[in-house]
């Protein structure tokens, strides 16, 4: 059993600002590559759920165009962790006391007032969890924070306690990740993940998280 894990492509935003639902539009050209690519991997009639922002919805649609024999469904448990006061706001500008609050509980504190990362975790499990339960491939069309979230989940992390646990390096705009259920007495199932769409700089978080998205 297959899961094909994709990113958005490239977002029209200038470099450094925080978004997570902030809903701003991928860049046209990079979301018809992404797909073109996405279009050439994917099975027959494969179900693939979508995140519900503008970002991810775009891919699906230039999918949809070129593979109309997939099945799309919107999946709100997909979307992006919500910065809520910060949407839209340059990291820059984000006082570095609300930082420093995010890192000192990180799994708990509602960075911006909207959801903890440990809130995303349990969406992003919930729909890990049926997923795997179904035992049909599929594909998620979807962002970094999740596909981070996906990482720990992989290694039997549901929940975090420190800034320290989230994966330093996040998925490239357009980057497509497969992760394949193991085989009886292979142990865990392994991720192999190749760049189909465009390559763009991987965010990471050092001191502070500087974008889940």
């Amino acid at each position: 059993m297959t899961l094909w894990l994709m990113r958005h492509a490239r977002v029209e935003l200038a470099a450094g600002v925080c978004y997570g639902v902030f809903d701003c539009a991928a860049d046209a050209r990079a979301t018809a590559r992404a797909a073109q690519a996405l279009a050439e991997q994917l099975p027959h009639q494969l179900a693939v759920a979508v995140s519900p922002l503008r970002r991810c919805v775009q891919l699906a649609e230039a999918l949809g165009h070129l593979r109309p024999d997939l099945v799309f469904t919107r999946d709100p448990r997909l979307a992006e962790l919500d910065f809520g006061c910060w949407e839209g706001i340059a990291w820059a500008q984000i006082p570095r006391a609300a930082l420093d609050a995010w890192v000192a509980d990180f799994g708990a504190h509602r960075f911006g007032g909207a959801e903890s990362a440990n809130a995303l975790m349990a969406r992003v499990a919930s729909a890990w969890d049926a997923h795997w339960a179904r035992s049909q491939d599929a594909a998620w069309i979807t962002h970094a924070g999740v596909l981070r979230a996906v990482a720990l989940l992989q290694q039997g992390v549901r929940q975090v306690d420190s800034a320290a646990q989230w994966p330093l390096q996040s998925p490239a705009f357009g980057e497509l990740r497969v992760l394949r259920a193991p085989t009886p007495g292979a142990g865990n199932s392994g991720l192999q993940h190749g760049n189909i769409g465009e390559r763009a700089g991987v965010g990471q978080m050092n001191a502070h998280p500087q974008q889940v998205e």
